[in-house]
This record gives structure tokens, sequence and C-alpha cells, in this order.
């Protein structure tokens, strides 16, 4: 690998980026007299400039027309949802019809696995990773428990191998192989919070399907970071949140894929509310409930205009951009901390992220070498100076150059502060 260390390096670089502009567009946190470098899009994304516009806009509508704002604000309310299909739909390589914006991530997990988690005398096991998201996990056990099953026999936990950090994908393929006829669902992580480690979505789902098993992804850390292709992989469903990659804000709406050979199964078992409702009949306030075809159809309640809203703006820069030009970016960017980290801290960081840039997006995960109780040192002074990226239990910090708005610059500030705390 070619060096790129040095300060000019980092600059020449950000001055060839053709992404660079886009930072402009966010609201960058500030740090004493300058900006905070900010390395903490897997966690919470920054916040677009337009956002304060178009929520003001809405306040102003509610204000204006009061409830009539369903019908008559700039972006009628009654069909809020519906204007994010397309964009999200292009982030994930999905039809519009897939896609429903909807809920948060771990209540759709839930709505989800009603529908496609069904365990049966033969075919009940749920495959997930270890460690998994807790969330994740938490309902993946609860929706064992709740159809009378033991998460010890029912729960499948794949795990690295002893001493390694991430999964291979060969004990994946193993285990479908050898247990795929017991298992009602896979459910996994596009990258695993963890890690960092980018699953091969496209062989795992095909490799699911042939044992006959369901499968589902969770894509907290994938949409917006790489290249998605949910329809042609053909997988059962997906969720996601929308304010780590996607840069909707605190707490922001989750968004759901169910593939379009769902999209017409009424009879498909699911939890019911009106606003999965057939549109057309939705206020003539009927008992007999009549799913919507598609991602909708898994809808209950109406959307949360204001949580929504700062994803209009995100999803117009995303669109900007191009996700391709962006997974260019972002493997640059990613490639060149991890040779910054490699040159400048050989035996003082160890990355436990895949190095293969296939298997892996935007973050990398860093252990220091001296232990965990030095690594929380090591991240309080990061924090310190100005080095916003996060921590996880028991030892690791996780960084992410995010294409949309860091800079070259940006890791290079991060291993130089990381070279002066731990020498």
């Amino acid at each position: 690998m070619t060096s790129l260390t040095g300060a000019r390096s980092a600059e020449a670089l950000d001055a060839e980026d053709g992404l660079a502009p886009l930072r402009a567009e966010f609201r960058i946190p500030p740090h004493e007299n300058g900006d905070s470098v900010y390395l903490c899009g897997n966690s919470l994304g920054l916040q677009p400039i337009a956002a304060a516009g178009l929520l003001a806009e809405e306040l102003e509508d509610w204000a204006r027309f009061g409830v009539e704002g369903h019908f008559r604000g700039r972006r009628p309310w009654v069909d809020y949802h519906r204007q994010f299909a397309a964009g999200l739909a292009r982030l994930t390589g999905a039809q519009p019809v897939e896609i429903a914006a909807m809920n948060t991530l771990t209540v759709n997990l839930h709505l989800l696995m009603v529908s496609f988690y069904r365990p049966s005398s033969d075919r009940w096991r749920l495959l997930i990773e270890k460690p998994a998201f807790p969330s994740d996990r938490y309902a993946a056990e609860s929706q064992v428990r709740f159809h009378g099953l033991d998460p010890a026999d029912a729960l499948i936990e794949l795990a690295p191998r002893e001493g390694e950090s991430w999964i291979r994908q060969d004990d994946i393929h193993r285990v479908l192989e050898e247990q795929g006829d017991t298992i009602a669902l896979v459910l996994l992580p596009g990258v695993q919070y963890y890690s960092g480690q980018l699953f091969d979505m496209a062989g795992i789902t095909a490799a699911a399907r042939r044992r006959g098993c369901r499968v589902g992804w969770d894509l907290a850390h994938a949409i917006g970071n790489v290249p998605l292709a949910l329809h042609d992989w053909g997988c059962d469903f997906a969720t996601w949140c929308c304010y780590k990659y996607l840069n909707a804000g605190p707490g922001a709406v989750s968004g759901v894929f169910v593939h379009e050979r769902h999209a017409r199964s009424p009879d498909l078992p699911r939890f019911a509310g009106w606003w999965g409702h057939d549109r057309a009949s939705r206020f003539d306030m009927g008992p007999e409930f009549r799913p919507m075809p598609g991602a909708e159809g898994w809808q209950l309640s109406n959307p949360p205009v204001f949580s929504l809203t700062p994803l209009i703006a995100s999803l117009e820069l995303f669109d900007r951009a191009g996700m391709a030009a962006l997974r260019a970016k972002s493997r640059r960017l990613t490639g060149y901390l991890e040779t910054q980290l490699a040159e400048r801290l050989p035996g003082r960081i160890r990355v436990l992220t895949p190095p293969d840039p296939e298997q892996r997006g935007c973050q990398l995960s860093l252990a220091v070498e001296a232990g965990p109780d030095r690594g929380r040192e090591v991240f309080d002074r990061l924090a310190e100076a100005g080095i916003v990226c996060d921590w996880r239990e028991p030892d690791v910090i996780r960084v992410a150059p995010v294409p949309l708005y860091n800079r070259f610059q940006d890791c290079r500030r991060f291993v130089d502060v990381l070279v002066e705390i731990t020498g």
C-alpha cells in the first residue's frame, strides 16, 4: 500500500475529493475555536443544515392550518411517509412498493418477526450473530420465548472463532448447511455494530433460502454506508434506523423493506393498525382490516411528521452524491485511516475490523493494546481533544470517517492525537 502519511498528503487528497463540498451542508459540532473532528456518524449522523428550515415549514403549516395541514400543507401529512419510499428504495436497491418509513428499528423487528419467524415442529430455530446488538438479541430471544420455545435450543448464536474478532463467511455457510433444515429465520446485520464487519448479504441470503430459511437483515449500520440490492438478493425483509448514516436526527423514524413477493399476501400473519389498512377505504372506519399492498401493509399508525422531516434533507444529499461515489470515497478514506494507524501506531492499536475493503464499510473498530482500562482512558482523552468517536464495552473505540462530511484531514488529526496520547 502506498504511504499516505503526512499533512500534505491529507490536504492533497481533500483537494482532489469531488464530494468535499458536501461537508458545508452539515453542522459540524464546535470545539474550542474551530470544528471538532466528528467520527461518530455510525452512532448519530450530523445535522443537515437544510433540516432546520424544513422543520420550520412544518411548524408553520401546523400553526397556519391546524388539522387541515394533513391535506393543505406544503407536504400534506396524510401521506407524509410516502415521499420517502423512492429515496430509501434507491439506497436499499429496492422497489418503492417494498419500502415504508415507520416506527423504530426494534419495533419493526418485532412486527416483521411476527410475519416471518413462524416456528414449526421441524423448523423452529432463529440464527443471529454473537455478539449481536443487545436490542436485536433481546428481540430475538423474546420472540423465541413468545412461541413457547427455549432459547438454549432455539436460538443459534454464531460467534467469531477463538482469538478472532469477526465471523468467517465459511462458518456462516457451514451452519446453514449443517442446521439449515431446522432454521426458521436467519436474522443478521448487514454491518456488525461491534467489529464493523460487512457481511456477504447476497451470498448468505442465497444460501439460507436454498435451505428453506426465511431471511431478514438489520441494516442499521449498512444503509447509507454500503451499496445494497435487497430486491435482487431476495431476502424476505429488512429494517434499519435513520439516525446513523442517514442523518435524520436522534430517535428518527425507522424504515422497512418487505420483498415484493409478499406484497399481496393478505393472509400472511401480521399485527394490524389503521395506517396499514387499504388507503382508499381507511377513513371509512370499517372493522375489517384489509392490508395495503407492499411494505405499507405493515404500518400501524400515522407517521410522526417532525421526526421524519430531517430525512428529506439527508436523502437529497445522498441523491446529489450518489451511492457509488460515496462508497468509492469511503474506501479511500477508511483505507487512509487504516494506513495511518499501521504506519504510526504499530504495536499500540489493534484493528478489529476486517482488512479487506469488501468486508467493511467506513467503520474501524480499534482496541488499545495496553488493555481496556487504558483504552477507556485513551477514549476520554480523545474527547477532551475534540475528537468525537464512541466507546463500546469492553474495549472498543469505534471510528467512522463518513464520506458525506469527513475529510482526510480529520483522519490524520485523529491519528495525530492518538499518537500523542499513547506515546
